[in-house]
């Protein structure tokens, strides 16, 4: 029986490379996957997942508006699907959530959503939030802080200050974020610059 899947970490754990990964071990046993992306991450390109050490592939760009559930029926009537695979899934809306659990439910694919948890205020993203809930699997991608600990919040960074304040979504890459240990991000303290 297909599951969701909902693999979360802090930023620079290897969830988009871990993507990739999966993509490549069904293709290269013959296997059809459906990679997609939330157009809002436009970090390397519309369309395309790259991990931070420079791995990278296509994927169909999520709209706010688009339905997943019509981009699978649409991509089987060229070929099977066997497994559907999004990166920065906290950028989805309840209804994206809503039409990957149709997927796995009504269609037996399995899909595999990654992403952050929670943002730079320590406050779930609408996509996570659903994810959390709807979730058949529920794993953690772990990565450390700068002392070495499990990291498990992520901190923005404007001017080299960390900040607390601010619009949820802005992206950004290292420049703009650091994944620190609860400790570390209540004392603000984000490490040698």
């Amino acid at each position: 029986m297909a599951q969701l899947y909902y693999r979360y970490s802090t930023m620079n754990a290897g969830k988009s490379i871990e993507l990739i990964k999966v993509a490549h071990n069904y293709e290269e046993r013959g296997k059809n996957v459906l990679v997609l992306v939330p157009s809002i991450d436009n970090r390397y390109g519309k369309g395309r997942i790259t991990s931070r050490i420079g791995i990278s592939r296509d994927a169909l760009m999520i709209e706010e508006k688009t339905s997943i559930l019509d981009v699978y029926k649409n991509a089987l009537k060229e070929k099977p699907i066997h497994c559907v695979l999004i990166d920065e899934c906290q950028f989805l809306k309840k209804q994206h959530i809503l039409d990957l659990v149709c997927i796995v439910d009504e269609y037996d694919t399995p899909v595999l959503a990654y992403g952050l948890k929670n943002d730079f205020r320590n406050e779930l993203f609408e996509g996570s939030y659903y994810m959390l809930v709807y979730a058949d699997k529920i794993e953690e991608i772990k990565t450390i802080c700068h002392c070495g600990r499990k990291a498990t919040m992520v901190a923005r960074i404007v001017d080299g200050k960390m900040v607390r304040s601010g619009e949820q979504i802005v992206i950004g890459g290292n420049e703009m974020y650091v994944s620190l240990c609860r400790k570390h991000y209540h004392l603000e303290d984000i490490g040698e610059a």
